[in-house]
């Protein structure tokens, strides 16, 4: 399309483009009701039971770091990952101490630990719903906060002590800025550079949980493409460009001061040169596939994001998003759409062809596939109310929204709390659960369960041999069973050690290049004294061994 026939149609620019007649959203006051109810249902589906599950191997490193700054003050622990979040989580579990003293009831460490990354999550509800009316409006923005709040695979992305979350805020708090900075620029008003400042505080946030400059992309991409129209205010001259990044190296250097420590550093090198992956492989699809982001495609299968969208989403969420997602092409949709193309083309095109995946990334790109469903609920509503006219037309619009919602409220609810386990009816409902994305759908939920099974039973000084030793000393120590001497399922000097009456766990989302033959020996021929299961799906299974099991073992460590 030849550049003298763009024009900016953005909802606040042009906000008679994207009329609000979806007929709750015609009002501010009704928004600002529905918007804080859902939010309200949002935050208890997100911090009810939220220390249920056992930590993550990666969320007691979070721990670990939280108890070096207490008591050493700030160091380069844990350093691949910036402050922010560890010192949120700082904050709150200083917090949680102090209720439990005042209150006498003790708040889980797992919740406090999370409590921040559930906080967050529920206010990324509003940052989106002011978002998309930027761009698409209010209809548009409300339906897709809405469902933000409700969804089963969101909630369990919120519920995990994982940077990802805080990534995904600090992305939508510096886009509605840049973006509503350009609706005030083309308005006229002449301080619109102070939301342009705004935003690079923003993305200094994002940086500050996570090391990610390339999603400073999108930012740049969005405002080129812009600037092929003459008429445009909204310009960005060299002084504010130095200013905008001088802004960004401040706030950064605030919200993430560990940066300037050596220590940081060195960590950060080693997490780069993938020195620091503690396990040769994932499981995807019941195989087993090289985890490296430099594997390229001899990785994790770039099939990989789409199975778990189109498994793992509310099956009115996948409807509405096919509907929508030829309508996010339409020009009436206004030049706001880029910022939809250029969101997903700078994740998905690399996250595709990398050979490195864990569902958690996901987290970043599932607004889109909220937004693009909201925009295909929207038209269909819309044109649904104006085949039926009158009151009734209005009856139909509730009346299809309180049908999605209810269908994810239902799933939500089905899966507390464990809603990486949710599962829908394409992907074979809850009795394929667990069986995509092991890893990442247990995520050591079970390791308290695990340990007090075992911790019942086993002998003084008892060994187990398990591939999350750290989790299970710490859970052990909780136990008071300190005397148990945890080793690892892939090390093959400690495995040797192994005698009777010690214990092997095979946990689900566990099972490795370097420990399958150890499986398939104890799955055919072991002596199994427990199942532990999460939902009624099994999470793990625990092996006492016998004379026999132990040397069958050591001769399969030797090999």
């Amino acid at each position: 399309m030849p550049t003298d026939q763009l024009r900016i149609t953005t909802a606040g620019i042009f906000p008679e483009l994207f009329s609000d007649d979806l007929f709750f959203a015609r009002s501010k006051t009704m928004c600002a009701v529905i918007l804080a109810v859902f939010m309200v249902v949002g935050f208890g589906l997100r911090v009810g039971g939220l220390g249920t599950e056992s930590l993550g191997e990666d969320e007691l490193n979070k721990l670990d770091t939280v108890r070096e700054y207490r008591e050493n003050g700030l160091s380069g622990k844990n350093g691949e990952h910036p402050f922010l979040m560890k010192g949120l989580q700082t904050a709150s579990i200083v917090a949680s101490e102090r209720i439990s003293s005042i209150t006498g009831s003790q708040i889980a460490e797992e919740a406090a630990l999370r409590f921040p990354v559930a906080l967050f999550g529920t206010f990324t509800a509003l940052l989106l719903f002011l978002l998309i009316s930027e761009l698409f409006g209010r209809s548009i923005g409300l339906v897709s906060a809405i469902f933000w709040t409700l969804e089963p695979v969101a909630i369990g992305f919120d519920r995990v002590a994982k940077e990802d979350s805080l990534v995904l805020f600090f992305f939508l708090l510096t886009m509605y800025f840049w973006v509503r900075g350009q609706t005030r620029a083309e308005l006229g008003d002449t301080n619109w550079t102070w939301y342009a400042w705004a935003a690079a505080a923003g993305f200094a946030g994002l940086m500050a949980s996570k090391y990610y400059p390339h999603l400073l992309s999108i930012v740049g991409a969005y405002y080129i493409v812009f600037q092929y129209i003459k008429a445009t205010k909204w310009r960005m001259e060299p002084a504010r460009w130095l200013k905008f990044f001088i802004v960004m190296g401040f706030a950064f250097l605030v919200l993430n001061p560990t940066i300037l420590l050596p220590e940081t550093w060195r960590e950060m090198l080693k997490f780069s040169s993938e020195s620091r992956i503690g396990h040769d492989s994932y499981e995807y699809l019941g195989n087993l596939y090289t985890n490296k982001m430099s594997a390229w495609l001899n990785g994790v299968p770039w099939t990989f994001f789409y199975v778990f969208m189109a498994v793992k989403s509310s099956l009115p969420i996948l409807v509405l998003f096919v509907i929508g997602l030829p309508l996010m092409f339409l020009r009436r949709m206004g030049d706001g759409r880029f910022l939809i193309f250029f969101w997903a083309f700078m994740w998905f095109l690399p996250f595709t062809f990398l050979g490195g995946k864990f569902t958690r990334y996901f987290t970043f790109v599932e607004p889109l596939i909220l937004v693009i469903a909201a925009t295909g609920f929207y038209f269909t509503a819309k044109w649904t109310a104006e085949k039926i006219g009158g009151s009734a037309g209005m009856v139909v619009q509730a009346c299809l929204l309180i049908a999605v919602v209810a269908t994810q409220l239902t799933n939500s609810l089905s899966a507390t709390p464990h809603f990486r386990l949710f599962t829908n009816t394409i992907g074979g409902g809850p009795a394929a659960a667990g069986s995509y994305f092991p890893h990442d759908e247990f995520y050591d939920a079970a390791t308290a369960e695990i340990v007090k099974s075992i911790a019942t039973t086993a002998r003084p000084n008892a060994m187990i041999a398990c591939e999350t030793p750290g989790l299970f000393e710490y859970y052990a120590g909780k136990a008071g069973r300190g005397d148990l001497r945890i080793i690892s399922l892939s090390d093959k000097t400690a495995f040797a050690t192994l005698a009777a009456d010690d214990f092997v766990v095979l946990a689900e989302g566990r099972r490795y290049f370097s420990n399958s033959a150890y499986i398939a020996y104890l799955t055919g021929s072991g002596r199994m004294t427990d199942e532990i299961k999460l939902s009624n799906v099994t999470a793990a299974r625990v092996y006492s061994l016998s004379d026999t099991d132990a040397a069958a073992l050591r001769e399969l460590a030797a090999r």
